[in-house]
């Protein structure tokens, strides 16, 4: 593992001396970065949906039909492009019929994956499509496949996007809704290697087979469930199982979870640690790019045309639960660390645009690498909110190839990049986004931008720590705030990317 880590570094980096140079190539490209690649993922698992989400209509917090105000306006700021729903583990064990109809009336479940809990159901299908509605963004929905039927998962499909006359439908109109709701994204099942069902390979390819051919409607976007992480084994058991009909799948799933130690069981303190740590988590988040790569090799081989895209529904950092939090909720907090995270993975992504259509981070409230946490009354916006609001310029935005050499980051006996880039352009605006791992040192990076640009502004995320986080009832230490930049002299700009900072610059003809 270490020898792969410090070639990865290598090939990316160049050497260990080399200059720091970025070089725009905005006419070489017709790429556009999905803005689903900074999409949001939201399961029923410890407070992201309750309490996070919602809070129903006589809560004391103030609500809009029981969900959030205060996370209401903070997803419209982010411009939420995609949420998935209900699951991750839990969509295996979900049966969308006890989550419709009068609240009083809904069954409970115990969520056995996640704490163990019994929740009321009081949030279901109409609750999580109209919130989207809300807060104006695509749902993305996980099919029960683990312990559901190829019936329910069709009847399911009729009754959010159907517009004839039918059971479902009339089923719909008495619950309260007239018009189906618009949804193309669905997720055929969810770790089925693993929580959704165990199963083997070839075994899910025929599963996914029988209910890919009967969940049918106008544009829909089909995900067949993908590896975890570099286990190119399912990759190549499932693509063959389709026995050709590639075209069965728009979308193939990857995730991948970033742990500092490597290690599931003793995964590190999400506040405390020191070098060690922070550059084992940026060095193994690093890693998803070898991943990205291995699995596209594969895709090509069974979907030379690539119509196929890559998914990555869940990724972002994974450490020990909070001391004193419960057993199951994955509640952690958010630093300087997590904001590189970010950083990282998003202009990895943005980079192999042309190949990765959508990407969720895991999760949106109060779970992993969330972007908000609550706690009653309280909200608080982690230094990862800050990376997808700095970043949403990109969303939508044509990709702009660079040429791109950094210095490494060494410490001890490894090393890895020690800058990151990626580069769009939108509306006449150019952006370009940049992390600078090393947590001592502030990096020249000689840019090369053309003569016909000017600098329209700057944008930073860092703290005066790479421990610093956001907490309740205090004020930020790590947000957004205005970045200096210099002039572009000959069409070349030099840019001093402080240290453990992420950084956006925006020129304009």
């Amino acid at each position: 593992m270490k020898n792969t880590i410090i070639l990865f570094s290598f090939l990316i980096a160049g050497p260990l001396i080399a200059q720091n140079t970025l070089e725009l190539k905005p006419s070489s490209s017709t790429v556009k970065i999905n803005k689903e690649i900074y999409g949001h993922f939201s399961e029923h698992l410890g407070t992201c949906i309750y309490e996070g989400i919602y809070v129903g209509e006589n809560s004391e917090i103030p609500n809009i039909r029981g969900y959030r105000k205060d996370v209401i306006e903070a997803f419209k700021e982010l411009k939420v492009p995609v949420l998935r729903w209900p699951g991750g583990c839990f969509a295996d064990t979900y049966h969308w019929k006890d989550g419709i109809g009068p609240k009083k009336d809904r069954p409970s479940i115990v969520n056995v994956f996640w704490g163990g809990v019994t929740e009321d159901n009081s949030f279901g299908t109409h609750e999580f499509l109209d919130f989207c509605e809300l807060i104006g963004t695509e749902p993305y929905l996980s099919v029960n496949v683990g312990s559901g039927t190829v019936q329910e998962a069709v009847e399911w499909v009729e009754y959010v996007t159907s517009s004839n006359k039918s059971p479902m439908t009339d089923l719909r109109k008495k619950n309260g809704r007239e018009k189906p709701w618009n949804v193309k994204f669905w997720g055929i099942g969810n770790e089925n290697w693993g929580c959704g069902g165990d199963m083997a390979p070839d075994y899910y390819a025929n599963v996914y087979r029988n209910y890919a051919s009967y969940i049918r409607g106008n544009n829909f976007q089909k995900v067949i469930c993908g590896p975890p992480g570099g286990d190119t084994l399912w990759t190549e058991g499932i693509l063959k199982g389709l026995k050709g009909k590639t075209d069965l799948a728009q979308g193939l799933s990857l995730h991948y979870y970033t742990l500092p130690t490597g290690d599931w069981g003793s995964k590190g303190s999400s506040t405390e640690f020191g070098e060690d740590m922070w550059f084992a988590t940026l060095r193994n988040t690093m890693q998803v790019e070898s991943h990205i790569k291995q699995h596209l090799s594969i895709m090509d081989k069974y979907d030379p045309a690539r119509k196929m895209k890559l998914i990555v529904d869940e990724w972002g950092t994974w450490y020990d639960k909070l001391p004193g939090t419960k057993d199951g909720f994955l509640q952690q907090q958010n630093t300087v660390r997590d904001a590189l995270v970010a950083g990282i993975n998003l202009n990895i992504f943005n980079n192999h645009a042309d190949r990765i259509s959508m990407a969720n981070i895991a999760q949106i409230v109060n779970v992993l690498q969330s972007v908000i946490l609550t706690k009653g009354s309280q909200m608080v916006k982690t230094p990862t909110y800050h990376i997808f609001k700095m970043y949403n310029v990109h969303q939508d935005a044509t990709q702009i190839p660079i040429n791109f050499a950094t210095e490494n980051y060494i410490y001890k006996a490894e090393s890895i990049p020690a800058l990151t880039a990626s580069a769009s352009e939108k509306d006449g605006i150019i952006s370009i986004t940049i992390t600078n791992s090393n947590p001592h040192k502030a990096i020249a990076l000689d840019c090369k931008v053309g003569k016909d640009l000017k600098i329209i502004g700057g944008k930073i995320v860092t703290g005066k720590a790479i421990t610093d986080f956001n907490e309740f009832g205090k004020e930020e230490k790590v947000y957004l705030s205005d970045f200096k930049l210099g002039k572009i002299k000959d069409g070349a700009l030099k840019i001093e990317v402080p240290a453990h900072s992420v950084t956006l610059v925006q020129l304009q003809k």
